[in-house]
């Protein structure tokens, strides 16, 4: 036994490649419930670590920062009974995340660990949580329209291959249940949904209601609730998107589903204050916001393959505020918004999408004059009827007075037919446009 302990650990010492590491730890210095400052040990920032006695008193934090010779980490979950100079030792390097196939068809936590109860996760392969930078010139133009499914957006809003959207509207306004229906009926080969922040009722509705079937075979799903940590939060934002990456490296066309960037942003609020950062915008500290450009401007189309990642964020307006800070950032990089309108919710009409001041920046490349005159009638009858809505209510316009106001009126049952769409309703991209050319065809007067 001791002739063989002996051999095994000289032809050990031999190698080449070996060197001897000693452990890294160092102790726990302050808590607050959230933020927490070690010292005796330098690590990158995002490293994990784990805190405590090895065993059920253990916690994992996130290291975020450092300040006076002192490394600033963040709890990853929940209360532990940590007592001061508890150790602290580093769990592994920062930030990579599993992608690949093996992927499909699960449902992840912020930190990439399985929580579907389907078993441990095999086989797949890594990718950077932060991405890989790349030139603008790598982005491919968007120039095919992508269907989702839902006739207003399809005939209105044209979504493209590789655009970017925002579906922002304050709470109980719709936009789960939109985001539903283009997920149902999105013609994408890999479909990555991040839900963050939201209701945990909500995770187990969305799985079971709006990616069962067919749907929950090409999805990724990574789920991060509201009581999860910041941190947690911001990783999960970070891990959809490198899953969505990756695919999109291997040449698929990807739909990326964010909900919600808000509560991303909510969480960079939290970490940047416990930071000390300065409050300016409405209590975001800068770090918030100018964090949503390097999440958003991932995804996008590749100029040198055929992958794609056409990513639709839901933005939740506070208190149906169109100039909140996340609202207005949000809305100057993506590619298109649509705007639901808690009115026309109140009038029974769902989706509740405010047709005038949605866009689709890339709609006039991606679809033919006739299709293109079409919406742009529809959009003029239905602001001018908007104009004139409380003079026609009242009584007060008489009829024949004015061209254009009688046309709106007459068109207005057709318009708002047009928009609405049952939940479980799926409407194809070509029904849309025959349907608008063939109501709203006349080339503008």
């Amino acid at each position: 036994m001791l002739n063989r302990f002996t051999t095994d650990y000289l032809e050990t010492l031999a190698q080449a490649d070996f060197a001897p590491r000693a452990a890294v730890a160092g102790r726990l210095a302050s808590y607050d419930g959230l933020l927490m400052e070690a010292v005796g040990l330098s690590l990158p920032v995002g490293t994990v670590c784990a805190i405590g006695d090895k065993g059920s008193h253990c916690v994992e934090a996130e290291v975020i920062g450092f300040r006076n010779g002192r490394t600033l980490m963040m709890n990853l979950g929940g209360p532990a009974p940590l007592l001061p100079r508890a150790p602290v030792r580093p769990l592994g390097p920062p930030g990579e995340a599993e992608v690949g196939a093996a992927m499909l068809g699960r449902v992840v936590d912020g930190s990439g660990k399985p929580i579907d109860g389907l078993g441990p996760i095999r086989g797949a392969d890594h990718w950077p949580l932060a991405g890989k930078m790349q030139s603008p010139l790598d982005r491919g133009r968007v120039l095919e329209p992508l269907d989702v499914g839902v006739r207003a957006i399809n005939g209105l809003l044209t979504i493209g291959q590789g655009q970017r959207v925002g579906i922002m509207a304050g709470s109980g306004v719709g936009k789960s249940v939109l985001l539903g229906m283009m997920v149902r009926a999105a013609k994408a080969d890999v479909i990555v949904i991040g839900l963050i922040g939201e209701r945990s009722r909500e995770v187990a509705d969305f799985l079971e209601t709006k990616v069962a079937g067919e749907a929950r075979a090409r999805s990724v799903v990574v789920a991060v609730p509201a009581n999860h940590s910041p941190v947690l939060r911001i990783r999960g934002a970070l891990r959809a998107t490198a899953i969505a990456e990756a695919f999109r490296a291997e040449g698929k066309k990807v739909l990326l589903i964010m909900d919600s960037l808000t509560r991303v942003a909510h969480a960079g609020r939290e970490i940047g204050l416990a930071l000390g950062e300065p409050a300016s915008a409405r209590g975001y500290p800068p770090s918030a916001i100018a964090m949503l450009p390097n999440l958003i401007e991932r995804a996008g189309a590749d100029a040198h393959g055929p992958g794609s990642i056409t990513a639709i964020y839901t933005v939740l307006a506070d208190g149906d505020d169109g100039n909140d800070p996340v609202v207005d950032s949000a809305r100057s990089i993506l590619d298109g918004h649509i705007v639901l309108n808690r009115h026309l919710a109140e009038r029974g009409v769902y989706p509740a999408i405010d047709i005038g001041p949605s866009v689709s920046r890339v709609m006039t490349d991606i679809v033919g004059r006739p299709h293109a005159q079409a919406a742009r009638t529809l959009r003029r009858h239905l602001a001018t009827y908007e104009e004139n809505r409380d003079l026609v209510l009242m009584g007060a316009y008489r009829a024949g007075a004015d061209p254009a106001i009688d046309a709106a009126i007459a068109c207005h049952p057709a318009v708002m037919e047009y928009i609405r769409q049952d939940a479980d309703e799926v409407v194809p991209l070509d029904h849309a446009v025959e349907e608008l050319v063939g109501i709203f065809g006349q080339p503008l007067g």
